[in-house]
């Protein structure tokens, strides 16, 4: 089973591991585009007000320019432990056992804008590059990524993959047969409507429930099992989606 999460604009700073190392990330396939994007990144960042039109970014967040100036040499430090937010405050890796951070590292994969897909393990620096981002001279990333993500991702797997990230990560590099997971509210009334709040935190629930769990689902029906153990509220919706509902 391989446990897809999206990645965060937030990420921790610094690490302790040597600088980027293309070699040595997962989805080896995938090397050719991520050079091209880092080398894209660093160039970029040579002209701030550029970076910020690309980036989105406001006139307060330089040091984001400053991460991906960096980006070659920079400290590196793993994925799981990279990326910050809700989702990853939900997962709670750090309060992982031995074994169950040994599960997190042959279980779960965070899409990236930057790198396409990383396993948690892999070693990568601090960046800035959102899904919907389009750098001069490149294209749209939809259009760098595809078809090869989506390739990279299923010969990652051996199983099944629940696929928990954002649309526009998704479009990145779409994994048809995998299970998502949407979010729903539930009012008194019976009414349900997609949750946007607290959609992240209840998938980091589930990202755990899957890492943690001693079983290992081949379909929606067993991951439902185990998110109902989790004390998760679920509901298999098909094939490919399971409804994860709030009050």
């Amino acid at each position: 089973m391989l446990v897809l999460l999206p990645p965060s604009e937030t990420k921790s700073d610094g690490g302790a591991d040597m600088p980027l190392d293309l070699g040595e990330l997962s989805m080896p396939t995938l090397t050719e585009t991520r050079e091209a994007l880092v080398n894209a990144l660093v160039a970029l960042a040579a002209d701030e007000e550029a970076s910020r039109i690309a980036l989105g970014l406001g006139p307060t967040q330089a040091d984001e320019i400053e991460r991906n100036a960096k980006l070659w040499h920079s400290p590196t430090r793993p994925a799981l432990d990279r990326y910050t937010g809700v989702l990853f405050d939900a997962l709670d890796a750090k309060s992982f056992t031995a074994a169950q951070k040994s599960k997190a590292l042959a279980r779960l994969a965070i899409g990236s804008a930057l790198f396409g897909a990383v396993r948690a393990g892999d070693p990568i620096p601090a960046y800035r590059l959102s899904g919907g981002s389009k750098l001069p001279g490149l294209g749209t990333l939809r259009s760098l990524w595809k078809p090869e993500l989506s390739q990279a991702i299923t010969a990652e797997a051996d199983g099944l993959i629940v696929d928990l990230r954002s649309g526009a990560y998704q479009q990145l590099g779409p994994v048809p047969d995998a299970v998502i997971a949407t979010v729903l509210t539930e009012k008194p009334n019976g009414t349900r409507s997609i949750v946007s709040h607290h959609n992240k935190h209840h998938k980091g629930l589930l990202a755990r429930a899957l890492t943690v769990s001693r079983t290992e689902p081949t379909d929606v029906r067993g991951v439902a099992r185990v998110a109902s153990k989790a004390g998760l509220r679920v509901e298999v919706a098909s094939e490919n989606e399971l409804i994860i509902l709030t009050a």
